[in-house]
């Protein structure tokens, strides 16, 4: 079994270090110069070494941050370290990573649960509806509250979000190298695409922004993320160099809106996938959850502990697809080296996760998928030094507490309710069969598959103590 997750750029990459059997790989895509590094050595190096710990600043980032270098994805220096140290101190305030983040996510697998039980058995698209899921949680974060699954802006936003991710490549695509294209094909290179992306999303966030401006006191700053940052607005409204400002606020929501999102909704999508293509491995899930968690117990990401093989089964997930093949981009901030190649300042530099995942001298049948892999002999978790689906070093992904929790605690919640198999041949959807070769973009996803969710029947009084 090979997973296709491919992308251009890669797949060119792969080449490029094959014929000249380097691992460090260097190009030229318009008029900015590229470096990729292949290897984990290599790897490693670029997340962690200070040289390479800035963003590009090209057409493409700028188009994505509304022609400016704000938010905190796409921003380095002191800045970068001025806004992402305040967005971590109020998120941990309001309670990500503690007990109310867990809470939250455990609300939207009940209305999960709901959606999937009212669909009397139909065939569907897992990823259709595990968005609104994820979204909600970081929405509550950010906002103080949710936005109900039926409210038409959240799904002409996902839409969009999803259109997005498709149309582009961690290095900015076409457009990015040649930004001329937007005036003569502005459908075609994407740039209308991020236009409308943009639009919506200002107009998703303004009225909310606008409600907590119009109802903020002293003592809600406190409450979520947009009230903490409205009380840092204000205390600097008489600093003439301040970086606390309306629009910076509004980037940062997009920041986590992107980032969080759609990676934590395709890997779910794709682990759902895998219970239909691997039977065998959905037979050693449901083995695990019956011996170790009651059938109507509501998961946390805490039971992660006694069920090693979710566990590893989740990573296995995050290595076999590497749904971001290429991922950074980062940019060196000063003349160095890579792989004892001279990478000149300014240079855009991107990392080949894919390789890492995919490399045979560390995994030795990294194109068989085997959960197995991350046990040793005492089912414990080990081996997963070569897993960066979040990478390291002081740009390590914000959202990993929340994705891995978001991940775990929906798997294991769908997972111990139902049985997934595939529709009846002949019957509605029988015809959208999960397929390993996945759709191109910033991030890879899978293709649209139809599963049944049909509710689970288990003996009673098969729970090991523990």
């Amino acid at each position: 079994m090979v997973a296709s997750n491919g992308g251009l750029l890669a797949n060119v990459c792969d080449k490029l270090s094959e014929t000249y059997q380097s691992s460090v790989i260097g190009l030229k895509l318009g008029q900015e110069r590229l470096v990729v590094g292949l290897g984990y050595d290599d790897v490693k190096e670029i997340l962690c070494n200070e040289a390479f710990q800035a963003r590009p600043d090209n057409f493409f980032i700028r188009l994505r941050t509304l022609g400016t270098r704000l938010g905190i994805t796409c921003t380095d220096g002191a800045f970068w370290n001025e806004q992402r140290n305040f967005v971590t101190r109020h998120l941990r305030h309001v309670g990500y990573g503690r007990q109310a983040m867990h809470a939250q996510i455990q609300t939207e697998l009940h209305e999960l649960l709901d959606v999937l039980d009212n669909r009397m058995e139909q065939p569907i698209w897992p990823g259709s509806i595990l968005s609104f899921s994820v979204i909600n949680v970081l929405w509550t974060f950010v906002t103080g509250s949710r936005v109900p699954r039926e409210d038409d802006r959240l799904h002409r936003l996902l839409q969009l979000l999803q259109e997005r991710s498709k149309a582009f490549d961690m290095s900015g695509g076409m457009l990015n190298q040649l930004p001329w294209l937007r005036f003569i094909a502005p459908e075609w290179s994407g740039y209308n695409l991020v236009r409308r992306f943009n639009k919506q999303l200002f107009e998703f966030f303004t009225p909310t922004i606008e409600q907590h401006e119009q109802t903020f006191t002293e003592d809600k700053a406190g409450d979520d993320l947009i009230y903490a940052y409205i009380k840092e607005i204000r205390e600097h409204k008489d600093v003439s160099d301040t970086n606390f400002t309306d629009v910076q606020l509004t980037m940062i929501i997009l920041d986590i809106f992107i980032a969080g999102g759609q990676t934590t909704n395709t890997t779910l999508d794709l682990a759902f996938m895998m219970m239909l293509v691997r039977p065998d491995v959905q037979e050693k899930v449901h083995e695990e959850l019956d011996n170790h968690l009651e059938m109507n117990t509501m998961p946390h990401y805490d039971d992660r502990h006694k069920l090693p093989y979710v566990e590893a089964f989740l990573l296995e997930v995050n290595r076999f697809f590497s749904i971001a093949p290429l991922n950074g981009p980062r940019r060196a901030i000063t003349d160095c080296t890579l792989g004892g190649y001279r990478v000149p300042k300014n240079t855009t530099v991107l990392m080949g996760l894919r390789n890492i995942h995919m490399d045979p001298e560390h995994w030795g049948d990294p194109e068989v998928f085997r959960p197995e892999r991350f046990l040793n002999e005492d089912r414990q978790i080990v081996n997963t030094e070569r897993v960066l689906p979040f990478g390291q070093g002081k740009r390590r992904c914000l959202g990993e507490t929340l994705a891995r929790s978001c991940l775990f605690t929906f798997f294991v919640g769908v997972m111990n309710r139902f049985c997934l198999i595939k529709p009846d041949d002949g019957s509605e959807g029988s015809d959208m069969a999960p397929s390993l070769t996945l759709k191109p973009g910033i991030t890879l996803s899978a293709k649209p598959y139809n599963v049944v969710f049909q509710p689970r029947k288990r003996a009673e009084g098969n729970l090991r103590k523990e």
